[in-house]
C-alpha cells in the first residue's frame, strides 16, 4: 500500500501594505521529546530542520480510500530528540536576552500537552539547566561590572522605577537591615546555595552580550506569579499566620504551607503608558544568577501541581517568571547616576510555562482536578481565539475586537501582541501514539500562530552625553593617584604650622657650602651664618603671616559656623515642619492604601458575586427560554389539534347531514312507491270492476292450447328523472324516485300435455272457465303484486335503493 503524504494547506494571504517590514511574525519552534520507554509506538517524525510529520497510530490511520493519512507541519525550526539545552538556548532565548539588555521587551511561551516536556525545557534538570537559568546567567555575565548598588533603583508600585542617589540608597540599606523582616528577604550570593538546584545554575558557557552600554548602571528585579483557575497569585508573597482566617484546605484547594493562609488574588491594572501590570506584585532586587534562581525556586515550591493519569507532577496553573531590567545613564562626569526619571529605561522578559492541555477522559480527572482542567483548557482556548482574530485582522483588514479580557492570561500579555516586544513560542510534543489527537490540535494551533505578526517596538532615544565617560573618569582617578604617590603621597590639608613652614623652606634656594677651605678661612662660616639667620627671619615672618591668616581664617570660619548654625536651625525647623507634613501625608496614604485594599477586596467579592448572579441569570434566562419554547410548542400543538378537531367536526356534520338527507329521501321514495302501488291497485281494480261482462269466452281449441302464447306485458309508466346529489369526491349521483312495474298474466295450462283421463280433462276445463270468469282471480292475476311483496318487477330496484358508502 502506498503512503500518501498530505501537506497541510495554507490559506493564501492577502497582499499587505508597505509598512509590513515594521512587523515580525511570531517565532514558533518545535521540540520533540524522546520516547519513554523507547520501544513504544511513535507518531511524530522529524523530516528536516523546519518540518515534522504526524501519522495516526496503527489501527486508526486508514483513510477512506485505504491509504495512510500523514500530515506535515512547518515551523521556524524543529529540534529533535537529541538537541541539547544549550543549542535550544542559543537559537530561541539568547536573542531575547540581548533585546532585554538593549531596552526591549520579550516573552517566551512553552506550550504543549501534559507530559510533553514544557517545564523541563524552561527549568531544566540537575546538571543541565534550562532556558531560565541560562538566561539569568547570560544577563548577569553581561551587566555584572555595571550594576548599581542596592536600592539605587526602587519600584514605584505603578509599573515604573524611581532612582535615588548613593546616600539615600545607603540610608535605605541601613533602614532595611535595622527593621524586622516583613518583606521577603533579599538573598545574597554569600549564602550557601540549596543543593536541590545548585547543579541547574552551574552553567559553564559564560555566555554574554558583547555590546553593552558601559555608561549606564543596571539593576535586576524578578517576580514570580501563577494563574490558577483564572486568578492571579503571587508566589513570592509571604503572608503571616492568621488564626482567625480559615486554612487553605477549607476552600477545597491544595495545602501550600500549614503556617500560611492563602494569599489574595492580584488585580490587573493599566499604567500611564497603557501597559498591563499586576498591582501589588512582589519584586525582589537580585545581584547574581544564584540569587535570582533562589527566588525562583522559592516560588516554584509554592506552585500548584498534582498527580494525574498522564503526568506524576502535572502543572495545574500557568506560571510567569518576570525579569525586569532597570537602567539609567551616568552623568557627564561619569561618576553618579542621573536623577531624571525620564532617563530611566525599563525592559522585561517574561518566561511563561503554560499548563498542559488535556482531555478529562484520559486524565480521569474528578472534583478539583476536573475544574482545574476546565479552566486550563478555557484559558488556552481564549489564547487561541485571540491569535485567530489577530491573524484575521492582519490578513483581511478586518477590525474585529480581540477578546483579551476573556482570560487573565491573554489580558496580562496583550501589550506584547500589540507591539511591545518579541513573541516566541516553543511547542513541546510527545511522539507517543497515545497523544496523537492532542498533538494534532497543538500542531494546528502552532502553525496558525506563525501567521500572526507583531509590530516592532520603537527604540527609545539616548541621553545625548559623550560616550565613554565612565572609563575616562576611572582613568582620571588612577592618574591622580599615581601622581600623588610620585610626590610623596597625597596632600594633607589638616597639617600643623610646622609642616607648612617646612614646605615653604624647602622651596628656598639651596644652602651654600659649609666646609672651610683651610684653617684660616673666615668667610665660609659667616656666610653660612648670615644665610641661616636670613632664612630664620623669613621663617619668622612667614610663621607670623601664617598665624595671622590662621586667626583671620578661624574668625571667618566662626562667622560662617554661626551663619550656618542659624541657617541650619532655620532649615531644621522647616524640615521638622516638612516631616510633620510628610508624616501626615504618609498616614493619609496608609489610610488610603488600607481603604484601597478594602475596596479592592470588596470589588473582588462583588465581581465574584456578580459572576455568580450572571451565571444564575443566564441559567434562569435559558430555563425561561426553554419553557417559552415548550409553551409555544404546546400552543402550536393545541392550535393544530383544534384545527384538526374542527375539520373532523365539519366532516362529521357534513357526513351526518348527507346521511340524514339520504335517509329522508329514501323514506320519501319508499312512501311514494307505496302510494304508487296503492294507486296502481286501485286503477286496476277500478278497471276490472268497471269492465263490462262479455259472453262466455270461447274455449280455445286443443291446437291453440298446444301453441305457446306470448305473454302480454303491461306497459310501465315512463320513468321520471331522479334526484341528483353531490358526492364527497366532487362527483354526482342520481337517486331515482319512480318505480317501473311489469304486469304479466299467468300462462294457461293448455300448452302442457295432458295425459289425464277424460273426466279429469272435463274437470280441468270447468275449472279454467271458472277462473277466467271469477273477478277476484282476474284481479289477483292482473295485479300480481302486493304492497311490501317482491313480486313486482323492478320493485326491488326502485323501492329499495342500494345504500351508498359514506
Amino acid at each position: 500500500m502506498k503512503t500518501a503524504r498530505i501537506k497541510t494547506p495554507r490559506r493564501v494571504p492577502v497582499k499587505k501594505s508597505s509598512n509590513s517590514n515594521l512587523k515580525d511574525p511570531v517565532g514558533v519552534y518545535c521540540r520533540v521529546r524522546p520516547l519513554s520507554p523507547p520501544d513504544q509506538e511513535c507518531c511524530i517524525e522529524v523530516i528536516n530542520e523546519t518540518t515534522v510529520q504526524l501519522h495516526p497510530p496503527d489501527g486508526t490511520r486508514v483513510n477512506r480510500n485505504g491509504e495512510y493519512k500523514e500530515t506535515q507541519y512547518s515551523f521556524k525550526q524543529v529540534f529533535g530528540t537529541q538537541v541539547t539545552q544549550k543549542d535550544l538556548f542559543e537559537v530561541v532565548a539568547k536573542p531575547l536576552v540581548e533585546d532585554l539588555i538593549h531596552g526591549r521587551n520579550g516573552i517566551l511561551f512553552t506550550y504543549g500537552v501534559t507530559g510533553s516536556g514544557k517545564t523541563h525545557t524552561m527549568t531544566g534538570s540537575p546538571g543541565d539547566g534550562g532556558l531560565l537559568p541560562r538566561s539569568l546567567d547570560m544577563l548577569f555575565n553581561s551587566i555584572g561590572p555595571f550594576q548599581a548598588k542596592r536600592f539605587v533603583f526602587r519600584p514605584d508600585d505603578r509599573n515604573g522605577m524611581d532612582v535615588q542617589n548613593e546616600v539615600d540608597a545607603l540610608l535605605e540599606r541601613q533602614r532595611r537591615e535595622a527593621q524586622p523582616v516583613v518583606l521577603p528577604k533579599t538573598p545574597t550570593s554569600r549564602q550557601k546555595m540549596d543543593p536541590e538546584f545548585a547543579d541547574m545554575i552551574n552553567v559553564l558557557d559564560h555566555c554574554k552580550v558583547e555590546e553593552v552600554d558601559e555608561d549606564s548602571v543596571y539593576s535586576v528585579f524578578v517576580s514570580y506569579i501563577e494563574i490558577y483557575n483564572n486568578y492571579i497569585y503571587d508566589l513570592l508573597e509571604e503572608v503571616p499566620y492568621d488564626p482567625i482566617k480559615p486554612k487553605w484546605n477549607v476552600g477545597n484547594t491544595p495545602v501550600r504551607n500549614a503556617d500560611f493562609v492563602p494569599p489574595q488574588s492580584k488585580i490587573l491594572r493599566e499604567d500611564q503608558n497603557h501597559n498591563m501590570y499586576i498591582a501589588g506584585c512582589t519584586e525582589v532586587e537580585v545581584k547574581s544568577t544564584e540569587e535570582a534562581f533562589e527566588v525562583f525556586w522559592k516560588g516554584q515550591k509554592k506552585r500548584r501541581i498534582a498527580n494525574t493519569q498522564l503526568n506524576r507532577e502535572s502543572s495545574r496553573s500557568h506560571s510567569v517568571f518576570i525579569v525586569k531590567l532597570a537602567q539609567a545613564p551616568l552623568d557627564a562626569d561619569g561618576d553618579n547616576v542621573m536623577q531624571e526619571r525620564e532617563q530611566i529605561t525599563t525592559s522585561q522578559l517574561s518566561l511563561v510555562d503554560l499548563a498542559g492541555s488535556e482531555r478529562t477522559n484520559r486524565t480521569k480527572a474528578e472534583g478539583n482536578r476536573l475544574r482545574e482542567a476546565g479552566n486550563i483548557n478555557q484559558s488556552l482556548m481564549t489564547l487561541r481565539t485571540c491569535l485567530e482574530v489577530l491573524r484575521e485582522n492582519q490578513l483581511y483588514g478586518t477590525m474585529k475586537m480581540v477578546p483579551y479580557r476573556d482570560s487573565k492570561l491573554t489580558h496580562l500579555f496583550k501589550n506584547y501582541f500589540d507591539g511591545e516586544g518579541k513573541v516566541r513560542m516553543i511547542v513541546c510534543v510527545n511522539p507517543k501514539a497515545d497523544d496523537h489527537e492532542e498533538s494534532l490540535q497543538v500542531m494546528r494551533f502552532a502553525e496558525m500562530t506563525q501567521e500572526v505578526e507583531v509590530a516592532r517596538p520603537v527604540d527609545k532615544p539616548i541621553c545625548g552625553l559623550t560616550p565613554g565617560r565612565r572609563f575616562r573618569n576611572v582613568a582620571f582617578k588612577e592618574e591622580l593617584s599615581r601622581r600623588l604617590e610620585e610626590r610623596g603621597g597625597p596632600v594633607c590639608l589638616d597639617s600643623d604650622e610646622n609642616s607648612v613652614t617646612e614646605m615653604l623652606i624647602q622651596s628656598f634656594p639651596p644652602l651654600p657650602s659649609c666646609e672651610p677651605l683651610d684653617a684660616n678661612d673666615e668667610e665660609t662660616l659667616p656666610r653660612l651664618i648670615e644665610v641661616l639667620e636670613q632664612r630664620m627671619r623669613v621663617r619668622r615672618m612667614l610663621a607670623e603671616e601664617f598665624r595671622k591668616n590662621v586667626a583671620s581664617f578661624k574668625a571667618s570660619l566662626q562667622d560662617i559656623d554661626g551663619t550656618s548654625a542659624a541657617k541650619e536651625n532655620y532649615a531644621q525647623s522647616k524640615l521638622n515642619e516638612k516631616e510633620k507634613v510628610i508624616t501626615s501625608i504618609k498616614s493619609e496614604c496608609e489610610r488610603l492604601e488600607k481603604r484601597n485594599k478594602t475596596l479592592e477586596y470588596k470589588i473582588d467579592i462583588l465581581e465574584k458575586t456578580t459572576s455568580i448572579y450572571e451565571e444564575e441569570k443566564r441559567s434562569l434566562h435559558q430555563e425561561l427560554e426553554n419553557r417559552n419554547q415548550k409553551l409555544q410548542r404546546q400552543l402550536s400543538d393545541k392550535r393544530r389539534l383544534e384545527s384538526r378537531l374542527q375539520g373532523m367536526m365539519t366532516d362529521a356534520s357534513m357526513k351526518w347531514e348527507k346521511e340524514c338527507e339520504r335517509r329522508v329521501a329514501a323514506t320519501q321514495l319508499e312512501m311514494q312507491n307505496k302510494l304508487w302501488v296503492k294507486d296502481e291497485k286501485l286503477k286496476q281494480l277500478k278497471a276490472i270492476v268497471t269492465e263490462p261482462k262479455n259472453d262466455k269466452p270461447e274455449r280455445p281449441t286443443r291446437q291453440k292450447d298446444r301453441e305457446p302464447k306470448a305473454t302480454p306485458r303491461s306497459i310501465s309508466p315512463s320513468p321520471v328523472p331522479g334526484d341528483v346529489y353531490k358526492t364527497r369526491g366532487g362527483g354526482q349521483s342520481v337517486q331515482f324516485t319512480e318505480i317501473e312495474t311489469l304486469t304479466q298474466e299467468s300462462p294457461t295450462g293448455s300448452n302442457r300435455k295432458r295425459r289425464s283421463s277424460p273426466s279429469a280433462k272435463a274437470q280441468q276445463e270447468e275449472t279454467t272457465e271458472s277462473e277466467w270468469t271469477d273477478v277476484e282471480t282476474r284481479c289477483s292475476v292482473a295485479v300480481e303484486m302486493r304492497a311490501g311483496s317482491n313480486l313486482g318487477p323492478g320493485y326491488q330496484h326502485h323501492a329499495m335503493p342500494k345504500r351508498r358508502k359514506p
